[in-house]
């Protein structure tokens, strides 16, 4: 299933999950004001649980992809 979709013609070209008009910063906004996972979803039944399991995923693998590039010697 796809994450995330980034067209310019929705939302100015902001990233949102695949198939909704519902931006990923909102899914954020929500954690960062501790809403549950649950209480997004009931509030845009649009997006997948799927969909917010997978970009935790991809979070995490971002943040440590480039962890290990911060960390990396440049010797």
């Amino acid at each position: 299933m796809k994450i995330i979709n980034i067209d310019a013609e929705i939302m100015g070209g902001a990233p949102v999950f695949d198939g909704t008009r519902v931006l990923v910063k909102s899914f954020f906004d929500y954690i960062e004001t501790g809403e549950t996972v649950e209480e997004f979803l009931l509030d845009f039944p649009s997006v997948h649980r799927q969909q917010v399991f997978g970009l935790l995923e991809l979070s995490q693998r971002m943040l440590s992809a480039s962890t290990l590039m911060f960390n990396e010697s440049f010797a």
